[in-house]
């Protein structure tokens, strides 16, 4: 799973990277300790193709759920999922988005005894990784029942990151990785005509072994208050480690 990642690229830099408008993102902070629930930067398209980068909720919350709390448990959706279930299939379908970060962190284990080890995953060559997610907008339906009027526009816009198995360099760090999407293959993922769930299907696949680097950081990680540059340094002692295509 992806459970926290960093995210402190400018909003401006990511709307010139994407070919998105900014919509309201101004404000955004940079977060080194992204935490479920948190609002995080995504690139949706509307109906006509226009891109727009805007704020949505870390944690899915599907139309048929009963209240927002269900969001805290899908933070992350099984690229396997997509094509199971009637409910993810359609939102592959019609509601895909990309989620910029900066690196993602995963929890190693390190065997009886020990703690877990957070690592740090980040690409080789400085710049944005480009998961692939999936976007709904929620609405409180005991409200609409009870006479309560809901604005156009309105509701809870969410997301959750697409995982998949994971590649060489991760395979020892943990049993799933995020999507990661190459800039080849934006255009398609974000075509809101496209509606191919085989061919999008065929893109929720491990990233090469040579795009990433990973490292272990500080413990102090673990809990979502602390949120500084500092988080994302090597332990002392510790070289990045890669993997190169055979």
């Amino acid at each position: 799973m992806c459970g926290r990642f960093s995210a402190a690229t400018q909003p401006s830099l990511l709307a010139e990277r994407f070919r998105a408008e900014p919509l309201g993102v101004e404000g955004h902070q940079p977060s080194w300790n992204v935490a479920p629930t948190s609002d995080v930067l995504v690139v949706t398209a509307s109906g006509d193709g226009a891109r727009r980068l805007r704020e949505l909720r870390w944690g899915l919350v599907p139309k048929w759920a009963k209240d927002p709390s269900t969001g805290n448990k899908m933070i992350n959706l099984r690229a396997e999922t997509t094509r199971s279930k009637p409910t993810f299939t359609r939102l592959l379908a019609r509601q895909r988005c990309i989620i910029p970060i900066d690196g993602f962190y995963e929890w190693q284990d390190m065997g009886k005894g020990h703690r877990k080890q957070p690592i740090y995953i980040t690409a080789r060559e400085p710049q944005p990784l480009a998961l692939a997610g999936l976007w709904e907008n929620w609405h409180d339906r005991s409200a609409a029942d009870a006479g309560d009027r809901q604005e156009a526009g309105g509701g809870l816009w969410t997301c959750t990151i697409l995982t998949t198995t994971p590649n060489t360099l991760l395979a020892s760090v943990h049993n799933r990785m995020p999507v990661i999407l190459p800039p080849d293959t934006w255009d398609t993922w974000l075509d809101p005509a496209n509606t191919d769930t085989d061919a999008l299907g065929a893109l929720l696949v491990p990233a090469p072994d040579d795009l990433l680097a990973c490292w272990p950081v500080d413990p102090a990680v673990g809990n979502p208050r602390n949120n500084r540059p500092e988080l994302l340094r090597p332990l002392e002692g510790h070289q990045p480690r890669t993997v190169d295509r055979s």
